[in-house]
């Protein structure tokens, strides 16, 4: 539930005016919670005197914000987002855990629907040989299992295979990533909200990752993938990703076709 200190409040009316669920009164000067809401958490980052919080939530977690000192360049941002590439050649050095800490914070922190917070995320890093040992064990029965739903698939999968069983260190599916990330997500859009998030902050910490379309095929088409990862009938998985520090310098952003931009 909210709470707001009555002794700190100064009945400025911030919090009501930006309170979306139109939860908060003003009663005898005063800023009172009245009804349920999503805990969005903006009555806490908008009142002006911190009288505001959510014991739920971490509230050491919650940082002064300065629009007059706080800025990002609008051009480095956009350089950023064009540099973005697919690694698929990675170095032997995993990222360290106190920088996947802060770049899975940069999912956690994505917007959710109506503030569910309902993304979770399976970071695979010392488990992950074991995963893939799982992965190529289970292959054959998933190729089996998608030859009469999905043909195509089976056909590349069962390529896959015959170049692993000819050089065992040619991975199609992992490369040689040193880390792998499933999240799931109550919503698909949360889940790839969290997935770009992860991807920007993987790239401020000098890593980079690879959005993998074949193994979110793999591990749905798998019940034992799933009970080892942990996934329940219940959730979806959104995105899996490699991620790792890039084995390859590029020089240049890649082009793009004319943006489908309508003006109007």
């Amino acid at each position: 539930m909210i709470q707001i200190d009555q002794n700190s409040c100064i009945g400025c009316k911030a919090c009501i005016k930006d309170c979306p669920a139109g939860a908060i009164r003003l009663e005898e000067g005063k800023a009172v919670w009245k009804k349920e809401c999503i805990q969005c958490g903006h009555c806490v980052a908008v009142c002006p005197v911190k009288a505001v919080s959510i014991p739920e939530y971490d509230m050491e977690e919650v940082e002064e914000y300065d629009r007059d000192t706080f800025t990002l360049d609008p051009e480095i941002f956009l350089h950023a987002v064009k540099f973005r590439r697919s690694i698929r050649n990675y170095k032997e050095t995993p990222v360290e855990r106190e920088k996947m800490e802060r770049i899975l914070n940069a999912g956690r922190y994505a917007a959710t629907a109506k503030n569910t917070q309902g993304c979770r995320f399976l970071f695979l890093q010392k488990d992950l040989e074991a995963f893939k040992d799982l992965v190529w064990e289970e292959m054959p029965g998933i190729v089996a299992g998608l030859k009469e739903t999905l043909p195509a698939y089976a056909r590349l999968f069962e390529f896959f295979c015959l170049r692993r069983k000819r050089d065992p260190k040619d991975d199609p599916l992992f490369f040689n990533t040193t880390s792998f990330l499933v999240i799931t997500a109550k919503d698909l859009l949360d889940g790839g909200l969290a997935a770009a998030n992860i991807e920007n902050m993987a790239v401020a910490e000098g890593a980079g990752v690879l959005y993998s379309g074949y193994l979110m095929r793999v591990i749905k088409a798998s019940a034992r993938l799933k009970e080892w990862l942990g996934i329940t009938e219940e959730e979806q998985i959104a995105c899996c990703m490699l991620m790792g520090y890039p084995a390859v310098s590029y020089r240049r952003t890649a082009p793009r076709r004319e943006g489908q931009i309508e003006w109007r």
